[in-house]
């Protein structure tokens, strides 16, 4: 039996959600020869309105690339959580940005809670990184991918005058996650 496992990222478009998507696609593939796909979808209005990206990583061919369990989901926004938490399977798991959706989805999955525009704006220093502080906490929580793939991955996507920025938000994702799990 291959292992599937199925992630999505949501908030309002322009969060760099798809992005994030994208990053850990190349981290399966292209840093650990796994089988990735991406796919995304946007509300009606781009900007502002709830977008998603979703990424299925597998050890074998991928012969559906929609998400029809999802392992795990991210919801930057409250609009978002609303709309994309469904669908995660029992005993997945949700993590939602603590300062924006306080109306938390039910389900049988555990949520997670992280202020994470809050972390890339107070503790990073910018609010642009914080679908890279999200993907860190997503890799963390999930183990989709080595925490090693997901920086590779991370800095062979941004400008150089960006790395360190970037590295740092990574870091930071990643560590409060783990301090999150004990």
């Amino acid at each position: 039996m291959s292992k599937r496992f199925e992630i999505r990222f949501s908030g309002a478009g322009g969060q760099g959600l798809i992005t994030a998507g994208i990053i850990l696609a190349e981290a399966a593939t292209i840093i650990e020869g796994k089988h990735a796909v991406q796919s995304q979808s946007y509300g009606p209005e781009a900007r502002g309105g709830a977008s998603k990206s979703e990424v299925i990583i597998s050890d074998s061919p991928i012969d559906y690339p929609k998400a029809t369990v999802v392992d795990a989901c991210l919801a930057m926004t409250q609009e978002s959580a609303d709309k994309y938490a469904n669908g995660i399977k029992k005993g997945g798991v949700l993590l939602i940005d603590s300062d924006f959706v306080k109306n938390e989805p039910k389900g049988d999955f555990k949520v997670y809670k992280m202020p994470i525009m809050r972390t890339a704006k107070d503790v990073v220093g910018r609010e642009i990184v914080a679908n890279v502080v999200a993907l860190g906490a997503m890799i963390a929580l999930t183990d989709a991918v080595s925490r090693e793939a997901g920086l590779k991955a991370v800095l062979s996507r941004v400008p150089e005058a960006f790395i360190e920025l970037n590295r740092k938000a990574y870091a930071q994702g990643f560590e409060d996650m783990k301090k999150i799990l004990g």
